[in-house]
């Protein structure tokens, strides 16, 4: 009698609850992150010193830099965090200081009643807010890459950095609520505090989810080993790598900050939409870089992270600066504008989760994807708005669509440093 053997594969996990856990974490962050920006022309003026509005402005996009610098030193911290004590553990941590931070922005007292007292609490918090973003951000990207199904790795990259997307269409819609319930003086004169208040509630919200979540098995397995490298030989030895995701991500952070959170300004300061249409139309744009992710990761997962990812960066390297003219002349409508450029934003946002955390081993994993893109975000993402503002103020409007285009071009050319060899595994 003859005995055939078959193997037969287990079925892969769904993780629905690990992705909800991952997901809900960037709704809350990009919550946080995008409202102070949209708000940032209302309370400027109750919060910031200065001589006019623009210097109370500039003031306040510096505050919305502040929380990026500290982004590096936070990769590091956080990053560390999550790379001995547990990927949960620090996006746990991470949302309940994202919550306190907003909570107390939302609280913080005006120039005329505290003089710079709220000005500098709200430096401090956006400080101490990016420290935790940063960890925010690394160690969920690596919570993806060791609970996603194989199969199914860059749908679930793109649903996970999708919050961002939702986070962001949340806060317009915030905005635009705030808007129509108080007006532009209402919002001026304090009912911006709402907004900060709301975020606070949703980061309790997220961190109640994230505790119902374990950590992941790759990484108990791993930290459960005998053998435990030295974090330094690890980093040094993926020194290339590093300087890769680093450049990979200078494009990526600076269309996102262009395409959602500052488009709208660059076109009311242009006279091409109005202050109240801009954030309404503007969730439309959010919305389809949604769904556009969601329908990249479902591609990569076929064809591998880095095709579809060229492709968008070579769109925005080559289309920002004709786009941008033809919305600033009045020639393409500002909703058709802002949908055309998210969608070359969204091939590169859907597969980043999972194709940086791939570059690292388990042990430096956080730590590493934190380093990268921390230090590019805080370099030319969070400084976007401030950069942008200082080039229409000084009437060359016309400057930063050549900015964002260029910051493509810089990702599109390190993209093609990106080896196959380069995974850890057999991914395309």
């Amino acid at each position: 009698m003859t005995t055939t053997s078959h193997t037969v594969t287990a079925p892969e996990r769904p993780a629905r609850r690990e992705l909800t856990a991952a997901t809900v974490g960037g709704v809350v962050e990009f919550f946080d992150w995008t409202l102070y920006g949209v708000l940032a022309p209302y309370f400027a003026q109750q919060i910031f010193p200065g001589g006019d509005s623009l210097t109370k402005l500039l003031a306040a996009y510096m505050g919305f830099a502040v929380g990026f610098f500290a982004r590096p030193v936070g990769s590091v911290i956080m990053g560390r965090i999550a790379d001995t004590r547990g990927r949960r553990f620090t996006m746990t941590l991470s949302v309940a200081v994202i919550a306190i931070g907003s909570l107390l922005i939302g609280l913080a007292p005006t120039y005329a009643t505290a003089g710079v007292t709220g000005a500098v609490l709200i430096v401090v918090v956006r400080f101490a807010m990016g420290l935790s973003v940063a960890g925010e951000l690394a160690s969920t990207a690596a919570f993806v890459t060791e609970t996603a199904p194989r199969s199914r790795r860059f749908l679930y990259s793109a649903v996970s950095y999708g919050g961002s997307a939702l986070g962001q269409l949340l806060s317009f819609a915030v905005l635009s609520i705030l808007l129509i319930a108080f007006g532009k003086e209402g919002l001026e004169n304090g009912a911006w505090r709402y907004g900060f208040l709301l975020g606070a509630v949703l980061g309790l919200v997220a961190l109640w989810i994230r505790r119902s979540v374990e950590e992941p098995e790759e990484f108990v397995r791993t930290r459960a080993s005998q053998e435990r490298p030295k974090v330094g030989p690890l980093l040094r030895a993926a020194l290339r790598t590093l300087l890769t995701l680093f450049f990979v991500t200078v494009g990526s952070t600076m269309s996102v900050y262009f395409g959602t959170l500052y488009l709208p300004q660059f076109a009311i300061g242009a006279g091409v939409v109005s202050a109240s249409a801009g954030p309404v139309l503007i969730m439309v744009a959010v919305l389809v870089q949604f769904i556009a992710m969601v329908v990249f990761g479902k591609i990569s997962d076929r064809l591998g992270p880095l095709t579809l990812t060229r492709i968008g960066l070579l769109y925005l390297a080559v289309a920002t600066v004709p786009l941008m003219s033809a919305l600033l002349s009045g020639a393409v409508p500002f909703l058709l504008a802002a949908c055309l450029y998210v969608l070359g934003v969204a091939p590169a946002l859907a597969v980043l989760n999972v194709l940086g955390g791939r570059l690292f081993p388990v042990h430096v994993r956080a730590t590493a994807i934190g380093v990268s893109t921390s230090l590019a975000v805080a370099s030319f993402g969070g400084t976007f708005p401030l950069v942008a503002e200082a080039m229409a103020g000084s009437g060359h409007q016309d400057w930063v669509g050549w900015y964002a285009a260029a910051g493509a071009a810089v990702s599109l050319v390190a993209s093609l440093f990106i080896r196959r060899s380069d995974f850890r595994d057999d991914e395309r």
